[in-house]
């Protein structure tokens, strides 16, 4: 086997509970690199073609990269891939985090997931075992009391859980799957995917370190990658606004998407930007596995009508979603944007997708084509925070008119209104 792989694949059926491991060889790992090599292999390979992507017919495939586990900043991403309910082709998405490396440390280097199973269940994975356990006390739970469940319910404070919201159980079309309630697989729906399958979570632990060519290169390798990574002017900017530092670049391009995309120039960038985020609520910078950037954000907003979680534990906004919830609502309020944030990974909805859906409602809203009856009362116009959260809301819980409307998509939104 290649260094950095197990050289093993857990496939899971839900439909009967069987689960087995397969080793495909080295061949497909040299040809297939990668998690989106390896996931992209088998469902060329086996997924039937024309089937409904909420259907059990569906494959789901969670996949660690080469390299992930390596104690190496920025090489921990992992895929999660299916055909897309959003799209209807080939659907992909990428996080960070530890979720990654687990899996690795537990054994495996992807999971194939199969079928559907009978009542809401999760997948507990703890070095090179296997099990199905039942979810139906947590079905229907935002992610932050779901992911403190199953740890308690296993005994296992340091398991990484992958898992999903109330959207991907109400088959929104763009939900997403979330680690550590913060490191998230968005776009293309994979979290509607595993609320089709009536899985809730992957639960992982692994105690196995990886097995590496040249342990003492990898160790030098790595010592000089975060001394480069400490003296490289975009990483230390990186360290300080995250993504978030986009924001005014773009705006002064005249690329920021603005008003539902009809200009690319924000008034308001200032505002929500990461300079701005950096003096008034960011509590701190976080970190995905052994990686030294620490981009990731965290932030709180302690009082107000868009307070976020006590525990601040859902994460600090993106530029992605300081862009879509923001300026191009035409929002400039941070603290709502934040909530906007911390309510997405909460239901897990993807932010961009769920940014747009609102942004394409707010335009048929000034259009006349949506009107105050279709809101239930709420002024859907742009620059409302409070059309920007509800929308959040019903979407996730697919409230009946609008809510239900917009949860698959702007595609399908737009042929139902004509």
């Amino acid at each position: 086997m290649p260094y950095g792989y197990n050289g093993k694949i857990l496939r899971v059926d839900l439909t009967t509970g069987a689960m087995k491991t397969e080793e495909p060889g080295e061949i497909v790992y040299r040809t297939y690199l990668g998690g989106g090599g390896l996931a992209s292999y088998y469902l060329l390979r086996e997924l039937k073609p024309g089937i409904d992507p909420l259907s059990p017919d569906n494959i789901l495939i969670f996949a660690s990269n080469v390299i992930s586990g390596a104690p190496i900043a920025g090489m921990t991403r992992f895929t999660v891939a299916a055909k897309s309910p959003l799209t209807g082709a080939y659907g992909e998405a990428e996080a960070g985090g530890f979720w990654g490396p687990e899996l690795k440390f537990a054994g495996f280097d992807a999971v194939i997931i199969t079928g559907k199973a009978e009542t809401p269940s999760y997948l507990w994975i703890n070095d090179g075992k296997a099990e199905i356990r039942s979810a139906e006390k947590i079905w229907g739970l935002e992610t932050g009391p779901a992911q403190e469940m199953i740890r308690e319910e296993l005994g296992e404070k340091r398991a990484r859980v992958a898992l999903i919201g109330p959207g991907g159980e109400n088959l929104v079309r763009y939900a997403c799957v979330v680690n550590e309630l913060k490191h998230v697989n968005g776009r293309t729906g994979m979290g509607a995917v595993m609320g089709s399958k009536n899985l809730k979570a992957v639960a992982v632990r692994g105690t196995k370190k990886m097995e590496m060519h040249d342990p003492e290169k990898l160790r030098e390798m790595s010592k000089n990658l975060t001394e480069l990574i400490g003296q490289h002017g975009p990483n230390k900017v990186l360290h300080k606004m995250g993504t978030s530092n986009l924001i005014i670049p773009l705006n002064n391009q005249g690329i920021l998407p603005t008003h539902n995309f009809r200009t690319g120039f924000f008034e308001g960038a200032e505002k929500i930007s990461g300079e701005q985020m950096t003096a008034t609520i960011l509590t701190g910078e976080e970190s995905c596995y052994a990686c030294s950037v620490r981009c990731k954000r965290a932030v709180a907003v302690s009082s107000g009508p868009y307070a976020t979680s006590e525990k601040h534990m859902y994460g600090g906004p993106e530029y992605e979603t300081l862009g879509a919830l923001g300026s191009l609502l035409c929002i400039d309020d941070l603290d709502a944007i934040s909530k906007g944030n911390e309510l997405c990974n909460r239901y897990t909805l993807d932010t961009i997708s769920a940014g747009v859906a609102i942004g394409f409602a707010m335009e048929c809203y000034e259009k006349g084509i949506l009107t105050r009856a279709d809101t239930e009362g709420i002024e859907f116009r742009f620059g409302n925070p409070e059309a920007m959260v509800k929308g959040i809301e019903w979407i996730a819980l697919r409230r009946p008119g609008l809510g239900d409307l917009l949860a698959d998509g702007v595609k399908i939104a737009a042929a139902r209104i004509g």
